[in-house]
C-alpha cells in the first residue's frame, strides 16, 4: 500500500501519512456510488434539498476544525481558512435551492404536449487542486448532488485532509453511504480512472492547463462531458482617471492572497503610462506593509508556498528580471517567499507564463486600445480587474477583454451566487451561480401525442 506523506508548508515538517487508493478501491467506490445514486435521484426535490441543508449545518458546526486542517496542510492564514470553510457551507445552502428549480419546460408544439426533464448524469468525478482544497471541492460536489448525482472526489495529494473530513461530515449529516465518496490517491491512478471508468458520466477538473488538456482529451475519447477550470494570467488594468490610491492599496490582495497560488491572481498590472511612476510609488508601501508570517496568527495576510519544489519554481521566474521592490517574509524553516514586483515587457516570461506565486509584473500602456491589446495578449482568459472612473470606458473594456470573470474598481472573482469560469486556455464550462446544478444534468425531451 502506498502512502502520501503530508508536510506543513510553514515548517517543512511532515505531520501525517494518508493511504493512497488503488485502482480496485477506486472501482469499488464508483460501484457503491452507482447504487447510491439510483435512490438519491428518486428522492423528492424537497428531500434532496433538506439533506443538503443538513450537510451545510454540519459543516458550519465544524468550521473551526476544517480551518485548522487547512492551515496545517495548505499553509493558509487562519482567517482565510475560516472563510473557506464557511464558504463550503454557503455553497451547500445555495445549492439546496436547486432541486426544486430544475423544473424543465413545456414547449408549445402541434399535435400534442412536449416537455423537458433535467436528468442527472449518474456518477460525477471531481478532481480538486491543492491551492483551495475545500472551496473548489464544494463547487463540484454541492451542485452535482443537488442535481441528483453521486460524487466521487479525488483531493490533491498534498492537501487531502479537508476533503476527507467533508466526506465524513456528509455521513454525519445523513447522506447515504456511497453517495459522496472521497478517494485520496495519485492522479494517474484515481483521476485517470475517473476519466476512463464507464460509470463516471462526467468529470470536473481544476488544475493546470497542461493536465487539464490531457483530462479533456481522455474524456473526448469516452464522449464524456467535462468542466475545466485551469490556469490564468489575469490583467489588472489601471487607467489614469482611476482612484490610484485605492487601486494600489487593493493590489496586494489581488495577487498575493494565498501566496499568489490562485488561478485568478491579477499577476499582470497594466498601468497607463502617464501615471505609471506615480502608481509604482503608491504600490511600494502597500507591498511593504503586506504581512507574511505564521498562518496561525490572525494578523497574517499571507502564508508560505505549498512546497519546496514549488518555491524553487516560483524563484526561477526572477532570474534576470528587473525587480522594482519586494516585501518581506520569514526566513528559516518553511516554504517562504517575499511578495515581489517586477518591471516587465510584454514578451518576458514573467509577463506571459502563470507563476502561481507572489510575483506580479507591471507593464505600461498608452491608451484604451493598447490596454485591451495587452490584456488579451495571453493564452489565458480567467479573471481581471479594470480601474477607471469613466463608466463608458468600464463598459467598453469589460466587453473587449476576453476573460470569464471581470470586476470594475475591485478584485472580486468568486461569489457562490454568480457564475465562475474561464475562456481560451483557462477552461471550459462554468461553476457556481444559478445554473450550476443544471450543468450536472442532461436535458431529456418527451413528446406526448394527443
Amino acid at each position: 500500500m502506498s502512502v502520501q506523506t503530508l508536510v506543513d508548508p510553514a515548517t517543512g515538517a511532515s505531520f501525517a501519512e494518508v493511504a493512497a487508493s488503488s485502482l480496485a478501491e477506486t472501482d469499488a467506490a464508483v460501484a457503491r456510488a452507482v447504487v447510491a445514486q439510483r435512490s438519491w435521484a428518486a428522492e423528492s426535490p424537497l428531500g434532496r434539498a433538506s439533506a443538503l441543508r443538513r450537510f451545510a449545518a454540519v459543516v458550519r458546526d465544524h468550521v473551526d476544525e476544517l480551518a485548522r486542517l487547512e492551515v496545517l496542510e495548505a499553509g493558509h492564514p487562519i482567517s482565510s481558512a475560516e472563510w473557506e470553510a464557511e464558504h463550503v457551507a454557503q455553497v451547500l445552502d445555495y445549492s439546496a435551492g436547486a432541486p426544486e428549480r430544475l423544473s424543465g419546460q413545456q414547449i408549445p408544439v402541434a399535435g400534442g404536449l412536449d416537455v423537458t426533464f433535467h436528468e442527472p448524469y449518474g456518477v460525477v468525478g471531481v478532481i480538486v487542486p491543492w491551492n483551495f482544497p475545500m472551496t473548489i471541492a464544494s463547487w463540484g460536489f454541492a451542485p452535482a448532488l443537488a442535481a441528483g448525482n453521486a460524487v466521487v472526489l479525488k483531493p490533491a495529494e498534498l492537501t487531502p485532509l479537508t476533503a476527507i473530513r467533508l466526506g465524513e461530515l456528509a455521513l454525519e449529516a445523513g447522506l447515504p453511504d456511497g453517495l459522496f465518496t472521497v478517494i485520496p490517491g495519485a492522479g494517474p491512478v484515481v483521476g485517470q480512472r475517473f476519466v476512463t471508468h464507464p460509470e463516471v458520466r462526467k468529470v470536473v477538473f481544476t488544475g493546470s492547463t497542461a493536465v487539464g488538456t490531457e483530462v479533456a482529451a481522455g474524456c473526448a475519447r469516452e464522449l464524456k462531458p467535462v468542466t475545466l477550470e485551469l490556469g490564468g494570467k489575469s490583467a489588472n488594468i489601471v487607467f489614469a482617471d482611476a482612484d490610484l490610491e485605492v487601486a494600489a492599496a487593493a493590489v496586494p490582495a489581488s495577487v498575493f492572497d494565498n501566496a499568489g497560488q490562485d488561478c485568478c491572481a491579477r499577476s499582470r498590472i497594466l498601468v497607463q503610462r502617464s501615471v505609471y511612476d506615480r502608481f509604482l510609488g503608491l504600490l511600494e508601501p502597500a507591498v511593504r506593509d503586506w504581512t507574511v508570517g505564521d498562518p496561525n496568527d490572525r494578523g497574517t495576510q499571507m502564508g508560505p508556498l505549498i512546497s519546496a519544489a514549488h518555491r524553487d519554481r516560483v524563484a526561477s521566474f526572477l532570474d534576470g528580471v528587473d525587480v522594482a521592490f519586494r516585501g518581506s517574509a520569514p526566513t528559516g524553516d518553511g516554504f517562504w517567499f517575499a511578495p515581489t514586483v517586477v518591471l516587465a515587457q510584454p514578451g518576458d516570461r514573467v509577463a506571459r507564463e502563470e507563476i502561481f506565486g507572489p510575483v506580479v509584473a507591471v507593464l505600461p500602456f498608452d491608451d484604451e486600445a493598447d490596454a485591451i491589446r495587452l490584456a488579451n495578449d495571453t493564452v489565458y482568459g480567467l479573471a481581471g480587474s479594470i480601474w477607471t472612473e469613466n463608466l463608458g470606458r468600464a463598459v467598453r473594456v469589460s466587453r473587449a477583454v476576453r476573460s470569464g470573470v471581470l470586476s470594475v474598481n475591485s478584485h472580486s472573482s468568486v461569489r457562490y451566487a454568480t457564475p465562475f469560469g474561464g475562456m481560451k486556455a483557462s477552461g471550459l464550462g462554468r461553476e457556481l451561480g444559478p445554473d450550476a446544478a443544471e450543468h450536472f444534468t442532461q436535458t431529456k425531451n418527451v413528446f406526448f401525442a394527443t
